[in-house]
């Protein structure tokens, strides 16, 4: 029988500052976008950016020259996962400026000036993540996204460009690509705009120098020399010159599968009660308890209870895609939402077997398991990438088991119960041999044994078989961090809440995605591991966000004051 959970005390603390923007929600639809127009031609989609100035997240700026906003970007995150499951026909992208002469001006710079240090930093992360569900997009569902610069791209516009296989810019003798953050805001190109412009681009170091710190950037002649852009077309040809290659893609591209249709995404928003300390949000398969009195939150797993649909007739309702969309959305909004929160404990209760009955169901071949496992991929990543600690509770009755088994290894830290019968066990399954791959291409599993290839070998011949692992042999086997026995469980967990809850948060924060991004490196990894913690250091320096400092002087007649000591 389930050993029943006992409640861990918890020491209080004082509540720390509210967040200084309403909660925000990460629930869009196409017939409420408010800043995109998505239209569908056969195989060829165009999204145009449209943003309205007076409908930015909260009053106090106006989203000019189509500068964009969080509330802008959960609106193409949106699209970019109903292009995939919804318009499976479709075979190119062409995201486009909705307006005349002006593509994209970047990051809204009074939204940023006026934001919260932690909003701001968020706020690059869900954007880089954004990006990167693009270029996964343009590289396992068969969508190559164009971008095609009809006017000026800036900034995070030209980031936005960046994060498409190909980039057109309109020769008009006055539209031009750049990344004016370091002369006129004083931070970095905060959506990876470096990175890419290296790494995925190929642009000579030295080159890269220069765009980086030329305000005005390039226009369509240099940047084509560099390899800024991939090509340019005058204005009397652009109509025609894009559509031709959106075309010429389409021809090329391989054909949409035959088992291909579309998968209505549905709302997950949860419902929402007041609950002692905090709130409750409540999913069909996730709960989070929000303690704000403690900083702790309980992330409560619930696995199916029915049997696999065949991938042949499922939905969006299925466990598979359904679960990790709820996952999904509780992320976000516990990232955004809930900055107090330092401590997020998780548990996962159901049944193994049925956990791996619907692991099975989506691993043949076929178009809607390739989605759905590409889209739990790039949740897992999420999990990855939390400025929060992650403990796994595992407890009798868990179902830490296949894709569930990734969150073991995903956490800062797991304990699991050591019980007197054995019952208490985690299931490895072949899905942790490759299909969900880290940020820097490797398996959780090969990260979790750097350098120890027999403790490798051992827990991949354990995936290989399915096998389930009790307390005791998963501790040995270096699989859980901590197995305590039922004398010291309580005291044991209880003390490693307090203590984990009493340090810097800072320190933490710095701590963990250090050890999170260990390993080799990839694009997607500097991103995240390294221009991320730039970013966030530069973002509370006083020659970006203080009273003189560049980001607050923009668009003022007087200049900017640095500190000119190098650190």
């Amino acid at each position: 029988m389930p050993r029943k959970r006992s409640i861990l005390p918890v020491i209080p603390h004082e509540r720390m500052a509210e967040t200084s923007y309403p909660a925000v929600s990460f629930d869009a639809h196409p017939s409420s976008y408010v800043h995109w127009r998505l239209e569908i031609d056969g195989p060829v989609a165009t999204l145009s950016m449209c943003v309205q100035e007076n409908r930015g997240m909260w009053p106090g700026y106006e989203l000019k020259l189509n500068s964009y906003d969080l509330s802008v970007d959960i609106e193409l995150a949106d699209c970019v996962q109903r292009l995939r499951f919804e318009h499976p026909e479709v075979r190119t992208v062409i995201v486009t400026g909705g307006y005349d002469k002006i593509f994209c001006a970047g990051a809204n710079i009074r939204m940023l000036a006026s934001a919260s240090h932690a909003f701001k930093v968020n706020f690059c992360k869900f954007t880089n993540e954004t990006r990167t569900y693009i270029e996964d997009a343009c590289a396992h569902s068969g969508q190559t996204w164009i971008a095609a610069l009809n006017g000026t791209a800036s900034g995070g516009g030209y980031e936005l460009a960046e994060a498409c296989e190909e980039i057109y810019l309109i020769d008009d003798g006055n539209s031009a690509v750049s990344l004016p953050e370091v002369p006129l805001l004083g931070v970095l190109p905060g959506t990876g705009g470096l990175t890419r412009l290296t790494d995925k681009r190929k642009v000579r170091r030295d080159i890269a120098d220069v765009f980086c710190t030329k305000a005005e950037g390039f226009k369509a002649r240099d940047a084509v020399k560099h390899r800024i852009v991939d090509g340019s077309f005058s204005r009397s040809k652009w109509a025609d010159g894009i559509k031709s290659r959106a075309a010429a893609i389409v021809a090329k591209a391989t054909p949409r599968p035959a088992d291909a249709r579309a998968i209505t995404l549905p709302s997950v928003a949860p419902a929402i009660t007041a609950a002692s300390g905090g709130e409750i949000w409540t999913y069909s398969s996730v709960t989070v308890q929000v303690d704000r009195s403690t900083r702790v939150a309980s992330l409560e797993l619930r696995g199916p209870t029915e049997a696999p649909a065949d991938s042949a007739t499922a939905d969006a309702s299925a466990w598979a895609l359904r679960f990790y969309r709820e996952l999904d959305d509780a992320l976000l909004r516990l990232r955004l939402n809930e900055l107090d929160i330092g401590l997020v404990l998780i548990r996962a209760s159901g049944d193994p077997a049925q956990v791996l009955a619907h692991d099975a169901a989506i691993q043949g071949e076929g178009w809607f398991n390739t989605e759905v496992r590409n889209y739990q991929a790039r949740v897992l990543r999420r999990l990855d990438n939390m400025a929060k600690t992650l403990f796994a509770i595992v407890e009798p009755g868990n179902c830490f088991a296949g894709s569930l088994a990734e969150i073991l290894f995903s956490v800062d830290r797991s304990y699991m119960l050591a019980d007197d019968d054995g019952e208490n066990a985690i299931t490895l399954s072949p899905a942790s041999l490759g299909g969900f791959a880290m940020h820097n291409g490797a398996t959780r599993l090969a990260a979790r044994f750097p350098g120890d290839a027999d403790a490798l070998m051992l827990a991949q011949a354990a995936a290989q078989r399915s096998k389930a692992i009790d307390a005791e042999t998963a501790d040995e086997m270096g699989l859980v961090t901590f197995a305590p026995d039922a004398i010291d469980w309580d005291d044991e967990v209880r003390i490693a809440i307090e203590e984990r809850s009493s340090l810097s948060p800072d320190a933490l924060t710095g701590m963990e995605q250090n050890l999170r991004f260990g390993g080799g490196e990839s694009m997607d990894n500097k991103i995240f591991g390294r221009l991320t913690a730039w970013q966030n250091w530069i973002f509370q320096r006083p020659n970006a966000v203080g009273e003189r400092g560049a980001l607050k002087m923009f668009g003022a007649p007087e200049r900017p004051i640095f500190d000119y000591r190098r650190t």
